[in-house]
Order: C-alpha cells, then structure tokens, then sequence
C-alpha cells in the first residue's frame, strides 16, 4: 500500500506525542514490574485479549460479504470534524470504523466514548501515527501499538481496538503478529479517497465509483486540517452506494 498523508500532518502528532511517549513508555515499565514483585497495579491496565484468534493477514473484505461495503475514518478523534461525521454517519444510517491517534484519543475522550455509543467500531492508529514505522526497532513499534492501545481502550472508557491499521500503510510482519496476538486484526484499505489532500468534492466521489469494484474498504479522514470536503463528498457517496445495492458492515476479523 502506498505512503500517504501528509508530513506536516505527521510531524505535529509525533511533536505532540513526545512527552507521551516517554510518560507512557515509563508507565509500561512500572506496570511490568509490579506484575513481578505483586505491587499496586496502575488503573488504566489495558484489559486481556479477545479470546477468539484473529488472523495475522492484512483485511480489505467486509463482514456484509461481496456487496459490502467498509468506511473506516482515520486520524482522530478531532473536536471540529469527529462531531460532523458522526452525525452524518447517524442521518445516513451508516456504521464505520474509527482508526484513532493514541494522543487524539487522549486529548478528547469523550468523542471517543461518542464514537462507540453509534455503534461504530475502534481502530488502533498507533500513539503518534509515524509512518516510518517500518522502518523502527521492534521495540518502538510495539510501544507505538500497546501505548495506544492503553490510551484508546482508556478514553473509551474500555471498549477495546478491534483492528489495526499501520500508519501510511507500514505493516511489519512483527507489528502485524503483535496486534493480532492483542485482538486486533491488521487493516488495510482498497478506496483511498485522497481527501488529506483536498482533491476535490468531485474527484473523491468520482475515485470512489471508480475504484470500489477493487474493493470494499473505503478511506476518509476526520482530523489532520479541513475536512469540509470530506464531509461533503461523504453525503454523496454513501446515497449512491446504497442506489447500487451496497451495504455498509465492517471489516473482516
């Protein structure tokens, strides 16, 4: 899958994440050593994996079957643009799945708690969305994944990430083994709408006619700069989706 957003977009979460990081790093620590010496336990403990085991390979299919279709939203939550797409998702009657930042997740709580009372889906997007991560050590990609793990499953007050999706696309085998063995099943796309770079109204909902015949999984953004032409291109593309006899599920697990 090809790199994408931009890296401005990204220099600003990782300068936002820093302080986070190397806190939340600490955290991980401290909690590995009360396991061992049977200490007081820290309150925001990321709850155990799902039972159930969940494949290593990277999904694009929708649990609606062929005619499926699978909006996923990354980069929030975000406080001006997560409010709108929530709502419109609601108006059109439309469940999606949110890839969340760690530090996003964090900062706004209560967009996440909004997020999963719609009956949408979570999406781990790492703690500072650097899309070098398949580039990094084993040790900083897990600490991207598990830190934002602990803040999402935090700030939604316990629902876990269903999935994960390697910011730009960098999966590693390692990070993908690592998310799995944690629930979360690696996510792709097959409809990438470009909206990051503001394209135009008429050229997402055109790339999206185009290219959904590829595949069922569809991405937008709510966060990262404007996203009046998100929201705009969304009121047209799912009405048209359902005129062709598409369904909106989510990703496979």
């Amino acid at each position: 899958m090809a790199r994408h957003k931009g890296r401005g977009w990204n220099g600003r979460l990782l300068a936002a994440a820093l302080g986070v990081t190397v806190v939340a790093a600490a955290t991980s620590m401290w909690t590995a050593q009360a396991d061992i010496t049977g200490g007081r336990q820290p309150q925001a403990r990321v709850s155990a994996p799902d039972a159930r085991p969940v494949a290593v390979d990277i999904a694009h299919a929708s649990d609606r079957g062929a005619r499926g279709v699978n909006i996923t939203i990354d980069d929030g939550p975000d406080p001006d643009w997560t409010p709108q797409v929530l709502q419109l998702l609601k108006d059109s009657g439309v469940k999606a799945t949110f890839c969340m930042v760690g530090t996003q997740a964090q900062a706004h709580p209560d967009l996440v708690k909004a997020v999963v009372a719609d009956g949408h889906r979570l999406c781990n997007h790492t703690v500072s969305h650097d899309t070098t991560m398949d580039t990094r050590s084993e040790a900083y990609q897990s600490q991207q994944i598990l830190d934002a793990e602990r803040m999402i499953t935090k700030a939604s007050g316990g629902v876990r990430s269903q999935y994960y999706r390697a910011p730009g696309g960098a999966f590693t085998p390692y990070s993908r083994q690592l998310a799995a063995s944690r629930g979360m099943r690696p996510l792709g796309w097959n409809v990438d709408t470009k909206d990051f770079e503001h394209p135009g109204v008429d050229t997402m909902v055109a790339t999206v006619k185009r290219e959904i015949a590829n595949g069922p999984t569809v991405l937008f953004h709510d966060a990262g700069g404007d996203r009046s032409q998100t929201l705009a291109a969304l009121r047209q593309i799912l009405p048209w989706l359902k005129e062709q006899g598409y369904s909106f599920g989510f990703p496979v697990r």
